[in-house]
């Protein structure tokens, strides 16, 4: 008993020996309790091995192309398109990259998907599947697989039947580790599939299907907020003077202690002029909080990286274990805080604290705004705004990584909003963010099922959903 405690957490099973192949896996995680009661479950359903509804492929050694991505046409799958992304839709339109289309049929090594097709992170981020939902041709990096040619099973329920406790915890089990975990092309070929009656697979399909109605309201929303800000900014219209030559005072460049020409455009000082320059700046809206987090004693604390913030203007936090504190934690965040990130300005990386989010540690990257003279949702969707992001890549500087300093983001321009038109971006915002939530919920809703038909039964399954 004196090292009992040394067992806590541990899980010990056996098996038959009939049951290992000594030419494959002999690791203990392949053999875990979890993964031997998914395969039984599976077979007692008479599941049947991924490649009978389908064909895998993945595209092989390319020539490096990334010089290639600012003139490409074809848009270009990697693993961190379709983590965050169980459906691919044109509301990813901007966080893809492309390809040159004639640099995909040049490179015969390069597989495409298609409308209907699935795609799979094979590396990095390895076991996360996502259906193409708006695109007729997706070219696919080596850090992802796609399934083709499917048939015999609905797309949108095989997806779910992935992404749920069934199909994700057997890909995890099918990753194989070299440098990193991967997934190979043979191991998920052989993953079991439960195929679910007509009904229900039909059921799945159309609550996926209102998830990605509610992701398209909640784009809509998104972007009517925005429009009210242009409209407000006297924006909508704007097509400032982009003269070859123009001139500016020493006075001004010694004040702006610049000297880099494209600061001084006229399209710059424009653009100034309308945000307000010269009056309120961020820091009068929105002060920095200075909660700074020191690490003490045992426990979890929720964490938040530049990684988390999506491109809703939400973030997802995670638990991370108090001696496993990363150094980069530095700052709390509270309920209705608006965090925004001074690393790699040019994407939308500003988020509005949530609720259940309050408490949560920051990292360094991150500039922790509490709106005072301004509703969060005003100050996420001016953050969020094109021209504003091309305010803070002026002010970039690049040493290991481009970022703005705290003191430039502080600084930068605020307006000043009228109260129906701020009323009119808050509401817009939280119905976004409502319509977000109900997405998440679809989803959660399409891969519950799945479970409860193969850990009950269909009619279960389908009294979830509410449609017995």
């Amino acid at each position: 008993m004196r090292y009992a405690h040394l067992l806590e957490g541990l899980e010990i099973g056996t098996i038959p020996f009939s049951a290992l192949n000594l030419g494959d896996r002999l690791d203990a995680e392949y053999f875990s309790k979890e993964n031997r009661a998914i395969e039984k479950s599976l077979k007692d359903h008479d599941a049947r091995p991924l490649r009978e509804f389908g064909t895998l492929v993945g595209s092989a050694f390319y020539p490096a192309a990334t010089d290639l991505y600012e003139q490409g046409d074809v848009l270009f799958a990697r693993c961190v398109d379709c983590i965050e992304h169980p459906v691919i839709t044109q509301q990813q339109e901007t966080e893809f990259v492309r390809l040159p289309s004639w640099f995909v049929e040049q490179s015969k090594q390069i597989d495409c998907a298609k409308r209907g097709d699935i795609i799979i992170t094979k590396v990095g981020t390895p076991c996360f599947a996502s259906i193409v939902h708006d695109y007729d041709r997706i070219a696919l990096s080596r850090t992802v697989l796609g399934l083709v040619r499917i048939h015999d099973i609905d797309p949108y329920y095989l997806v779910a039947f992935l992404r749920c406790r069934f199909g994700f915890n057997q890909l995890l089990r099918q990753r194989e580790q070299t440098i990193q975990f991967q997934l190979t092309l043979e191991r998920v070929r052989s993953v079991l599939i439960y195929r679910a009656s007509p009904t229900l697979q039909s059921a799945v399909r159309r609550t996926i299907l209102a998830h990605v109605a509610a992701i398209e309201q909640s784009h809509d929303k998104l972007e009517e907020a925005e429009a009210i800000v242009i409209s407000v900014l006297g924006l909508a219209n704007w097509n400032p003077l982009d003269p070859l030559a123009y001139t500016r005072r020493a006075s001004d460049v010694f004040a702006a202690r610049r000297l880099d020409s494209q600061y001084f455009t006229p399209r710059v000082a424009e653009l100034l002029r309308r945000l307000g320059f010269g009056g309120q700046c961020i820091r009068d809206a929105a002060p920095p909080r200075r909660e700074r987090f020191v690490p003490s004693g045992s426990g979890t604390f929720r964490y938040m990286e530049i990684s988390d913030v999506h491109g809703d203007g939400t973030a997802s936090t995670h638990d991370v274990q108090m001696r496993e504190a990363p150094s980069r934690a530095t700052w709390y965040a509270r309920t209705g805080d608006v965090v925004t990130s001074t690393v790699r300005p040019n994407r939308r990386l500003s988020a509005l604290v949530a609720r259940d989010q309050d408490g949560c540690v920051t990292s360094s990257g991150f500039v922790v705004l509490q709106p005072r003279a301004v509703p969060a949702e005003v100050l996420l969707t001016y953050l969020r705004l094109p021209v504003f992001r091309e305010l803070m890549d002026l002010h970039t500087s690049a040493s290991l990584y481009p970022a703005i300093s705290e003191g430039d983001l502080l600084g930068l321009p605020f307006p000043k909003f009228q109260q129906e038109a701020s009323s009119a971006i808050v509401s817009a915002v939280r119905l976004a963010h409502a319509a977000n939530d109900r997405a998440h919920d679809l989803l959660t809703q399409a891969k519950r099922s799945v479970e409860i038909a193969i850990e009950g039964s269909e009619t279960a399954a389908l009294k979830y959903l509410g449609e017995s």
